[in-house]
């Protein structure tokens, strides 16, 4: 009897620690299962590539503002900023899709969820086009249909003219700098509901700001470029003298166009001139020098540059 006994608390104890194993083996594939999500999410959040978003959201509430007559429509303003960032994350996702194959060539993007294969192919194309069409029909739906034009119209050009381009011809830089600058437009489309000839202005700054930025990029990366057979700069300029020339007839050209909206105002005139100052001085270094250290430093600053020249643009707008 007591060795009956003795086997059914066996038996039960078994029973216990296997069922405490195959709760505990059910927390680690709960908690597994968790931190795939949770990558999977993150890797998503990547192919939106959410640095630039936050330059095309900036300047699209630029754009609303600047356009925009009497009191500001926030309602109006979220609308729009939400609508843009949508087709701005479709883009760069599709982007990424049409070059995972370069970019896993590039020691600076081989880390990325495409070409590091942590997301499918599949499912970031289905990803980018969903991203893309609920931007622009949002647009469409709560802003209006000139907004939602523009939008899609950056999407294509983008995806259609800049990125195969950059495989061609180093004058990729000059298209892709129109879809580029299109944000202004899309937020003053969303605050005035049309494009007036000042809009080209603030088109015009943010185009002609993308040649120091970029191109200051493509210094700093020009062999990991290459090595993908990107055409960022031109082959014959191997000592980068034509690019950093380049670099300092737009950045003048820039400096001349912030001042032109209201130059006859002395507050914002000063304010354009010291931005313009400080923005010439890291170019005017890099000019002398082709160290990519210098390049870095010139990137940094037109980062610094042109929200600077946005706020002063919105403070002396009345």
């Amino acid at each position: 009897m007591e060795w009956y006994f003795w086997c059914i608390v066996s038996e039960i104890r078994s029973d216990v620690t296997n069922r405490g194993a195959n709760l505990a083996s059910s927390g680690n594939i709960a908690t597994a299962q968790s931190l795939t999500l949770k990558s999977k999410l993150r890797d998503y959040y990547i192919l939106t590539k959410p640095e630039v978003n936050l330059l095309i959201l900036m300047t699209t509430s630029a754009g609303y503002y600047l356009g925009s007559q009497g009191p500001l429509r926030i309602l109006g303003l979220i609308n729009t900023l939400v609508g843009t960032l949508l087709v701005a994350s479709g883009t760069a996702t599709l982007n990424q899709w049409m070059e995972r194959v370069y970019d896993g060539q590039m020691r600076r993007t081989a880390t990325r969820p495409l070409p590091s294969g942590r997301l499918s192919s599949r499912e970031a194309f289905q990803f980018g086009v969903l991203l893309s069409v609920a931007g622009g029909v949002y647009l469409a739906a709560t802003v209006n249909l000139l907004a939602s034009l523009l939008a899609v119209s950056t999407l294509l050009s983008y995806l259609m003219v800049y990125t195969p381009l950059k495989r061609k011809t180093a004058l990729c830089t000059l298209l892709g700098a129109i879809p580029g600058a299109m944000p202004t437009l899309i937020g003053w489309a969303g605050g005035a509901g049309t494009i007036d000839p000042q809009a080209w202005f603030l088109f015009a700054i943010l185009f002609l700001w993308q040649f120091p930025h970029f191109l200051a990029i493509a210094l700093m990366y020009r062999q990991d470029y290459a090595r993908a057979g990107y055409r960022m700069l031109p082959s014959f300029d191997q000592d980068s003298r034509f690019t950093r020339a380049e670099i300092l007839g737009f950045a003048i050209v820039l400096v001349a166009t912030t001042i032109l909206p209201m130059a006859s105002k002395p507050g914002y005139l000063i304010a354009m001139a010291l931005a313009g100052a400080f923005l010439l001085f890291h170019v005017m270094k890099l000019t002398r020098s082709a160290s990519t250290v210098l390049a870095s430093r010139l990137l940094h600053a037109s980062v610094l540059y042109l929200p600077v020249v946005l706020v002063v643009m919105i403070f002396y707008k009345h």
